[in-house]
């Protein structure tokens, strides 16, 4: 599509966005956004640090099976816990980065999967008690004093949250195929084949889960209406709060396809899917998450899964957590929630910041813009139509600023094995130099960068999940020893907390850079130059304050190259703050660029005339 055929499309979706259907969206939610400007740090705390050899095992006894430890495999805890991330604390503000975003830190099943497929749920996902931390990870003492050290050190601290699912528990009376439980729809078995008589105008049944009263709910009685489930004997109370034991307050629907109606009301490969237009579910999943931040003061919430829940949850759900933040004390609390959608258009995620509420999404609209500039040859024009769609946002290009960017995460994999993937017998090389230019890009452009743990010290795993979720102390896994690393500097079997590693020391340089320089941080941000191939990305960014312009260029090609960019008319010199800038502007709006391969420039321009700049 052609870019001026895209902008038209653009602002009929926005306004489309901006109609009376949203009307109901609460005003709280689409008016609190996070600040702009955070560098953000996310890591799996049984990954990251072993502070405490006592809780490896979480308190339990017996073989792996039962422990859930492991750390020969990658599918098991390895020993990471908070007493350890405590310790590396200024390492990462050593990085600068300004707030840690943690992987779940709450109870978890230590073992599920069928025989010969078991796993560990070391990367929290699982939940069965919603109030307390894994023993694996240390205590609720423990993640208090993890939040309290963060503060002292000018670091925020954002919780990982799931309110789709908890874990495995829940079983089906029916006889489950290889695959497990085929998805039951709504059409072939409806909540009146059982649960809701089909009713009448003096006693009217179940009116279906769009209705959300209670009075609606109180009329589904029996949660058979797809599969017959039940609780497994012993496992009666293993989930915390109690309410969440009753197999009522799930979808009981089979295993979604990850499409279609499933994508909302199945069960994440056997997970117990909530029922969360059930308004129990929602008053209960209120409660817990408003205790986390009473207790402990957090600064955040990143959201699990939130495309598979179903809107008017949300738009429950949010505005309480930003009450009870702004009760606490607590400012610009952030919120932002997984919408997991990878392709290089941001028309799709942002529906969430609009009908649903979000004041903010993680942008799989970024990552899929430059993993395709950089990964799959395609041209700049991909980076200029992503930054088109930033009125589609609600709040449009300004909440933008404030998007979490990234460029792989511990279940797509990293951006380095990406870019593996789409560019087979890459050398080493330039995969470090394409994957060096993606964090230029991630520092620089809008938005809040999240660094991947490990990132940092040139990681590539071997794939996504847990080929993408290594060890940062000395691992024992064989997969994650024989890794390439990128501009390695020590063993494979060492730790990985090297600050003189390059990429640490550029990360470093650049989020200084972007704390120096507020137009890089919360600067508003103009596209100046793009192309159909390969080559020339350019914008500028301008101080929040001041309105001084700064232009910042990338190439995104395997040659160099020699390119004008346009720029504000009133700026005469330049001053390079990173990479190679010319002195002087080749004419009044234009600058001459010569930036070599994978290259990358940014810099201040200084008007002709002093305390004149230019914000056009």
């Amino acid at each position: 599509m052609k870019r001026w055929a895209r902008l038209a499309v653009l602002a009929a979706l926005a306004a489309a966005a901006a109609s009376p259907a949203y009307a109901d969206v609460p005003v709280e939610a689409v008016r609190a956004r996070p600040a702009a400007g955070e560098v953000i740090y996310f890591l799996l705390p049984d990954r990251f640090e072993n502070g405490d050899p006592a809780n490896d095992r979480g308190g339990l006894k017996g073989d792996r099976l039962k422990t859930g430890f492991d750390p020969a495999s990658k599918s098991f805890y390895h020993g990471g816990d908070l007493k350890g991330l405590i310790q590396r604390l200024d390492y990462i503000k050593g990085l600068g980065a300004t707030a840690v975003w943690v992987g779940p830190v709450f109870k978890n099943k230590p073992v599920q999967g069928a025989p010969r497929q078991e796993s560990a749920g070391y990367h929290g996902y699982w939940i069965t008690d919603f109030t307390r931390v894994d023993p694996h990870f240390g205590t609720n003492a423990d993640f208090k004093a993890l939040v309290d050290s963060a503060h002292a050190r000018g670091l925020k601290v954002y919780m990982d949250i799931i309110a789709n699912h908890t874990a495995d528990v829940i079983q089906y009376r029916e006889q489950g195929g290889a695959g497990g439980y085929p998805y039951r729809s709504r059409a072939d078995y409806p909540y009146s084949r059982k649960g809701g008589t089909s009713g009448t105008a003096i006693n009217p049944g179940f009116a279906g889960d769009q209705d959300s009263t209670a009075a609606n709910f109180a009329r589904l009685t029996d949660p058979a209406f797809a599969y017959t489930p039940f609780v497994p004997a012993g496992e009666e109370h293993v989930k915390v709060p109690d309410w969440l034991n009753d197999p009522l307050y799930y979808h009981n629907r089979g295993n979604t396809t990850f499409t279609g109606e499933s994508s909302r009301f199945g069960d994440f490969v056997g997970l117990d899917d909530l029922f969360t237009e059930h308004p129990r579910v929602r008053e209960g999943m209120i409660a817990i998450y408003r205790q986390w931040i009473e207790d402990f003061g957090i600064d955040g919430y990143r959201i699990d899964t939130a495309r598979h829940v179903d809107p008017g949850f949300w738009q429950a759900f949010i505005p309480p957590m930003l009450e009870a933040a702004k009760s606490k004390g607590i400012p610009n609390f952030t919120i932002f929630g997984e919408v997991a959608r990878e392709e290089p258009s941001n028309g799709y995620i942002a529906q969430y910041t609009r009908r649903d509420g979000y004041p903010a999404v993680l942008d799989f609209a970024f990552e899929g813009s430059v993993r395709a500039a950089l990964g799959q040859g395609k041209g700049t024009s991909v980076l200029a139509e992503l930054f088109d769609g930033d009125v589609l946002y609600e709040g449009g290009e300004q909440a933008a600023l404030a998007m979490p960017t990234f460029l792989g995460n511990h279940d797509m994999g990293r951006f380095s094995s990406l870019i593996r993937h789409d560019r087979p017998g890459i050398g080493q090389a330039e995969l470090e130099a394409r994957v060096r230019l993606a964090h230029v890009m991630l520092l620089t452009l809008r938005g809040s960068p999240v660094i991947y743990y490990g990132d940092e010290q040139g990681f590539v795993g071997d794939g996504n999940d847990t080929d993408a979720r290594e060890d940062m102390f000395p691992s024992r896994t064989a997969s994650y020893l024989d890794n390439a690393v990128l501009d390695a500097t020590r063993p494979a079997a060492a730790d990985h907390f090297d600050p003189a590693h390059p990429f640490y020391r550029m990360i470093r340089g650049l989020a200084a850079l972007r704390a120096a320089h507020p137009a890089l941080a919360r600067g508003r941000q103009v596209v100046r130059g793009y192309e159909e191939k390969p080559g020339l990305f350019s914008v500028s960014r301008f101080d929040p304050e001041t309105g001084a312009e700064y232009l910042i260029a990338f190439n995104t090609s395997d040659a160099p190259i020699h390119a004008a960019t346009v720029v504000g008319t009133s700026a005469e010199t330049l001053e390079a703050l990173f990479g190679a800038c010319p002195a002087r502007v080749a004419a009044p709006g234009s600058v001459m660029l010569d930036l070599p391969a994978f290259g990358s420039a940014v810099c201040r321009l200084i008007p002709s005339s002093p305390g004149t700049q230019t914000t056009k």
